[in-house]
């Protein structure tokens, strides 16, 4: 019996990446120290503040910068760490001022960014990922096409908001003039199927020694994944925010399936238990207007009862189209009447402005393949 030799060298052993100290908490940051023995444990919770407020404060990415940091420490630091932001792919600017970055965590892992300028009162929200792709499959949502990919990890979900205050320039900015001041989880994914992420990271956003954002200034936005809910009010203090877009069951099971999991009732019933719920802290009702599905003013009244004694506000939100999708926007009209209906009721109903429809930034548009979504729509154009 003849043997075939491998004649091929043998492959070399892959290194391990240093680990990144950027967007981590202040817990994480001290055992990585002392893991790694850069300082002793009585020094690891002095040197781990210090390091904080230099990343998440300061916005550096180099160790040499930390200037109240031996020189001898800074250069064991350096070799054991990195501080690295992950890579901008791409990034694109609207007609309006929206912004939108797609950012490389990892090879095939790649999520979209979307700074949103003005946003009443002169502030301005960063639309951030929690997940690369999307398990739920919510009919009028774009990025419910791609499958999930995975969650993000906390110090990927900081690094969004990092990069935008290195493109905004906004790191030496007192907090009375940066443009970015709200915190929005209403990008890729569902944020409540990745709640330790997420709750991990608002500790870091939220820290007045780090990147200082009111825990008032936060919302998250979900589907209605109910377990989670009261989790999510205890151990981040955010702002609520549903995607509820119908009054019944029969259509919401086909808009957002989740529905048939967690159905209205039961949803409404843990928002109701929602910490801090109140006049002062409402949570908010998103309702994506769909001509001919969703839009009647039977249905604007029957929301009205739906929500009867939930201390809320509603808010309508014109349908962003995209490539393939079987849905049309509802007339300008009809919202307007819509929205009347709600406001006569007592409930604040702001119709929301599209931001970033022709670059595929507004609401219910995200999609981390974008070269591919550009692609296509250039196609359809040269096709008209």
């Amino acid at each position: 019996m003849s043997t075939t030799l491998d004649l091929r060298p043998p492959s070399a052993p892959q290194a391990s990446r240093p680990l990144n100290l950027s967007g981590l908490t202040r817990d994480r940051i001290r055992m990585a120290l002392v893991g790694d023995g850069v300082v002793a444990p009585a020094m690891a919770r002095m040197r781990s503040e210090q390091i904080f407020r230099w990343i998440h404060n300061q916005g550096v990415t180099d160790f040499e910068a930390m200037s109240n940091i031996a020189k001898d420490v800074r250069r064991s630091l350096a070799e054991r760490f990195t501080l690295s932001r992950p890579e901008i792919v791409d990034k694109q600017e609207s007609i309006d001022g929206t912004v939108k970055w797609l950012i490389r965590f990892a090879p095939g892992v790649e999520a979209e960014t979307v700074f949103i300028p003005d946003v009443g009162g002169g502030s301005g929200a960063l639309c951030v990922s929690s997940q690369v792709g999307c398990t739920l499959n919510c009919t009028f949502c774009h990025t419910g096409t791609q499958a999930l990919v995975r969650n993000l990890t906390a110090a990927e979900i900081v690094a969004q908001v990092q990069i935008a205050r290195d493109e905004l320039k906004e790191w030496t900015a007192g907090p009375g003039d940066r443009r970015l001041t709200n915190v929005v989880f209403m990008g890729m994914g569902e944020p409540l199927y990745n709640l330790d992420s997420v709750a991990d990271a608002l500790d870091v956003i939220c820290d007045n020694e780090g990147l200082g954002v009111s825990r008032r200034r936060v919302t998250v936005s979900t589907s209605g994944v109910v377990p989670a809910l009261e989790p999510l009010g205890r151990r981040t203090g955010a702002m609520l925010a549903i995607s509820l877009h119908a009054t019944h069951d029969a259509l919401r099971d086909v808009l957002v399936p989740l529905n048939r999991r967690y159905p209205i009732a039961e949803l409404l019933a843990g928002i109701r238990g929602y910490p801090g719920l109140s006049n002062a802290r409402r949570v908010t009702f998103e309702y994506v207007m769909l001509k001919g599905i969703n839009d009647t003013p039977s249905e604007a009244r029957a929301l009205v009862r739906l929500l009867s004694g939930i201390p809320a506000k509603i808010n309508l939100i014109p349908f962003n189209p995209w490539p393939e999708s079987p849905y049309e926007c509802s007339e300008e009209g009809t919202i307007q009447s819509f929205a009347d209906i709600v406001n006569r009721a007592g409930y604040a109903s702001p119709i929301r402005k599209p931001r970033g429809r022709d670059i595929l930034a507004a609401c219910g548009q995200l999609r981390s393949d974008s070269e591919k979504v550009r692609a296509s729509v250039k196609r359809a154009a040269v096709s008209l």
